[in-house]
């Protein structure tokens, strides 16, 4: 099973609701899609949404990295050499690691199909049943509470609370969510680099004085703030996670090594794929610190490829994050992985297991 071909298409997928943080509002999905063509008829799907404010990708970066410096690398290549193939990704060029991410999905999706089983059961194997959480939008704290209700009722056990822009109403946001939904969730806070090291302290040591007891929060300072990351860490009962401070492995080494965190979030967007989100896995598991597993704005394509990886790694990456295709006002996805509310399930189908992408654009 030899490359011969990547072609690339623009997918649109509206929201349920606008998604709001504390970087900006988005009211759709809109991610380039790659296929990967091969000599044996067989296509591999990735997935990439531009996120610029994160990762620095756009959607023309994106096609210009993978059309330019990526597939001249990749065209005539075996499928069957995975670690090669993975290495020409990764030093194509420095950086741009949403098209790497892309790149390498449709990559791991053909070595699935050249095998005949699911891409989890290449990576170790598991139990093929995994819960996410979902995110609630920052907005007014009735919509914020009214949504966090909403949520529990469809049966998520875990939400992600969306903070960061001012910090007194932050707090009393996240006390009328914790007061509406009692017992009945787990809060998880996500400051997206909102506040400032001692803000962070502040609003944590205040929820902790309240009785208001959180599962985590995530990164609440600067991404390049590591000192910051440890001030926090130090000084409150909450475990602190880093996100936007951790892309590939040597930056999560050196956040070990300074303690700056508790939990490290893996996005394969961050770390250009699915070969480093397992590297970052098995330093992290090394070391005894937990791992989540997160996602962009993307849908149940490169969604499914961060299940398949939770799946295989579950004894670390303990806590989920995959609610991208939930917030999706449909999916355009015929097969693959099954998104139902919390609880996503991995079929029994080669690779990622995809049949069709419906509503498509081609890009020529």
């Amino acid at each position: 099973m030899k490359i011969t071909d990547i072609k690339f298409g623009m997918l649109r997928v509206p929201l349920k609701t606008p998604f709001k943080t504390a970087l900006r509002t988005v009211d759709r999905v809109e991610d380039i899609v790659i296929m990967v063509h091969t000599d044996s008829g067989h296509i591999g799907y990735g997935e990439a949404p531009a996120t610029a404010v994160i990762t620095g990708d756009t959607h023309g970066s994106i096609v210009d990295a993978i059309r330019h410096y990526i597939s001249p690398r990749l065209i005539g290549e075996d499928i069957a050499n995975l670690n090669r193939l993975t290495l020409l990704i990764q030093n194509a060029m420095e950086k741009n690691s949403s098209a790497k991410a892309a790149v390498e999905i449709a990559i791991y999706d053909l070595f699935g199909q050249l095998y005949g089983a699911p891409l989890y059961k290449l990576l170790g194997g598991g139990d093929p049943v995994i819960t996410t959480d979902i995110t609630i939008s920052v907005d007014y704290i009735d919509k914020m509470v009214a949504d966090s209700i909403a949520a529990v009722d469809r049966g998520f056990e875990s939400l992600k609370i969306k903070v960061g822009k001012d910090i007194g109403v932050d707090i009393e946001r996240v006390k009328a969510i914790y007061a509406a939904v009692e017992d009945r969730a787990l809060l998880r806070l996500d400051a997206n680099q909102g506040w400032t090291a001692k803000q962070a302290v502040y609003a944590l040591q205040t929820l902790e004085d309240a009785g208001v007891r959180l599962e985590l929060v995530e990164q609440p300072v600067k991404a390049h703030d590591l000192e910051g990351m440890r001030y926090v860490t130090e000084r409150v009962h909450t475990p602190i996670m880093a996100d936007e401070s951790v892309f590939g492995p040597m930056e999560v080494v050196e956040l070990i090594r300074m303690r700056a965190a508790d939990i490290i979030n893996i996005k394969l967007m961050k770390t250009g794929g699915i070969s480093n989100a397992i590297r970052i896995a098995d330093i992290a598991a090394m070391h005894g610190i937990e791992c989540m597993i997160g996602c962009m704005l993307e849908t149940s394509i490169s969604v499914a490829a961060a299940v398949h990886v939770a799946v295989a790694k579950a004894d670390i990456i303990t806590k989920v994050d995959l609610d991208g295709p939930s917030l999706c006002l449909f999916n355009p996805v015929e097969g693959g992985v099954i998104f139902n509310e919390s609880e996503i399930t991995i079929t029994d189908a080669p690779g990622l297991g995809i049949r069709e992408i419906r509503g498509l654009e081609l890009i020529e």
